[in-house]
């Protein structure tokens, strides 16, 4: 009878998990009290992907997500799930702070307290800082701040929480780890809105270190229309990228573009008015098989900006694909020209512009020559605030803060297509503004 109920419930189980977010959040807010803590206490059977214990032999486990995404829900029902198993054990708890750690992992909403199964009954001792299981597990919160309260306690396991934010993280993580040694397999779990600090990236090249990934929209318990709106304000920023993606975004070491520069550069694409001029800079693939055509829009703005409008580009198309695409970014914004990377001929990339009935002016630039030198001015005139991004276009920008001075290029991938097609449209403006070309004035 027992397994025959067992199976029955991973059924149910299992066709709720195949629900749209917005089906299950109006299926949980019509459930009784009662059947919603039932499904809410078998935790494992609908926790998303990047929730869920990875498998294999680690020893450090980070969830590294956006803002929303239930980090903490998992941490919380990580730790009692170790309370349960282990009589006796020994946990920490470390949080940025204690106002934190009290507010978030204890008494949260998806913290220790609000995740114990309806016939448990943890007990928090403010005094002590401690939280004691029914097992006889004991879970005590400390604070980064005072990472010496750190050195010398020793705990079969860990949940360190926003370690991002930890101030003085290191000795923190150091006394933790060193304590870290009662029982055949001390783990340790870090839930973290990732942010490119010294600490992360040790952590993250530790050995034994697994990682699991989720983002804010992920979690269908959240309102549709917060998410729609975090989306729309910072979808494709650095800022929403980081907090609700869960991206880990680093300066790349001699990098001509950095990310706070792109994000200084940042305008709404409904300010631009029309331009006075358009250019189309494309990096064209060397075979059919090869990488992608970099093919991006640049403008004139009438208040004297340059504005990159539009990243147009294309993933290993053959030629008469990348041709179209070019054809109707340039109808697009009425584009005055093209500057085309020539390296594969530049009288073969116009030959295959014109089969696609493009018919505008074909400018041909070489990058074994001028990479650098045309790159470098146009990172200047980012500096400078002459230059301002109409929106958010995540993949070139990932692609211009992987160039760097002298050519280099540190990813991401092999090539920097469209960061190409992007320099190659900038530097032609910057160049006609150079030389006083009249705004305005169309080439035919």
């Amino acid at each position: 009878m027992a397994q025959a109920i067992r199976d029955i419930v991973g059924d149910v189980l299992e066709q709720l998990t195949g629900l749209r977010p917005g089906q299950l959040g109006l299926l949980m807010r019509h459930l009784s009290k009662k059947h919603r803590r039932e499904l809410v206490e078998r935790w494992q059977g609908w926790a998303q992907p990047g929730q869920c214990e990875p498998p294999g032999d680690w020893r450090i486990w980070m969830i590294r997500a956006g803002r929303g995404f239930g980090k903490t829900r998992a941490g919380a029902e990580w730790i009692s799930e170790w309370a349960r198993m282990m009589p006796g054990a020994r946990i920490a708890l470390v949080a940025a702070n204690d106002a934190d750690g009290l507010r978030v992992m204890i008494e949260g909403p998806s913290g220790l307290l609000a995740v114990a199964r309806s016939d448990e009954t943890p007990r928090w001792i403010g005094g002590r800082r401690e939280l004691h299981f029914e097992s006889g597990a004991v879970a005590t919160l400390y604070s980064a701040a005072a990472a010496e309260n750190l050195r010398g306690p020793e705990h079969h396991v860990a949940w360190c929480d926003e370690l991002a934010k930890w101030p003085k993280g290191d000795a923190a993580w150091d006394n933790l780890m060193m304590g870290l040694r009662l029982g055949e397999t001390p783990r340790v779990l870090v839930t973290t809105t990732p942010r490119p600090t010294a600490l992360m990236r040790r952590i993250m090249a530790l050995p034994g270190f697994a990682e699991t990934r989720g983002g804010t929209n992920d979690n269908p318990y959240l309102p549709s229309t917060f998410v729609e709106a975090m989306v729309a304000s910072y979808g494709g920023t650095r800022l929403g990228r980081q907090e609700l993606d869960g991206e880990l975004l680093e300066d790349v070491e001699g990098a001509l573009w950095s990310r706070g520069l792109v994000e200084r550069c940042r305008i709404d694409a409904d300010s631009i008015g029309k331009p006075v001029r358009v250019i189309i800079g494309v990096d064209p693939p060397a075979t059919a098989k090869g990488d992608a055509c970099g093919i991006v829009a640049a403008a004139l703005l009438r208040d004297g900006r340059l504005a990159v409008v539009e990243d147009a580009s294309v993933e290993t198309p053959p030629p008469g694909v990348w041709a179209q695409a070019v054809a109707a970014a340039a109808a697009r914004w009425d584009a005055d020209r093209i500057v085309a990377e020539s390296n594969m001929g530049g009288d073969m990339v116009e030959a295959t512009l014109r089969q696609a009935d493009c018919t505008l002016p074909v400018v041909p630039v070489r990058a074994s020559v001028g990479k650098a030198r045309r790159a470098e001015p146009v990172a200047i005139a980012y500096e400078r605030g002459q230059v301002v991004h109409a929106g958010a276009f995540a993949d070139l920008e990932d692609q211009l803060c992987g160039l760097q001075v002298g050519g280099g290029y540190a990813g991401p991938g092999r090539s920097p297509d469209r960061a190409d097609a992007c320099v190659w449209a900038l530097a032609a403006l910057l160049e006609g503004l150079k030389r006083g070309r009249v705004p305005g004035v169309r080439v035919v």
